[in-house]
């Protein structure tokens, strides 16, 4: 067994909190600031890079420093790891759900 974390956990981890769900949707529209992320949230300065940290840390997003300036912007493949693993998830539920279901279905023809 590996000793290296899933990299899916990293993004699991991170789109678990709504701020950094929020920060994702903008940045999805296009790059933008820190202060830019940061002015529609109620938090110290600080506390919202921590947020920006997680994000990056799980190669959500990616920044660049040009002069003060720190500007993020999305990086769109782990979101599509993270699809693929919920679709086969879902494709496995559903399959299961349809076998129970002929059971079901199977069990109440051979009712009395």
């Amino acid at each position: 067994m590996s000793t290296l974390p899933d990299p899916s956990t990293a993004v699991f981890r991170a789109l678990a909190d709504p701020t950094r769900r929020g920060v994702l949707e903008r940045l999805s529209a296009r790059p933008a600031s820190v202060s830019e992320l940061a002015e529609p949230y109620d938090m110290a300065l600080p506390s919202f890079v921590q947020h920006l940290k997680v994000l990056e840390g799980a190669g959500l997003v990616r920044s660049h420093k040009s002069g003060r300036v720190r500007t993020y912007r999305l990086v769109a493949a782990p979101l599509r790891q993270a699809e693929d693993w919920l679709t086969r998830q879902r494709t496995l539920w559903e399959r299961r759900l349809d076998q129970l279901d002929d059971y079901v279905t199977q069990l109440e023809e051979e009712r009395p």
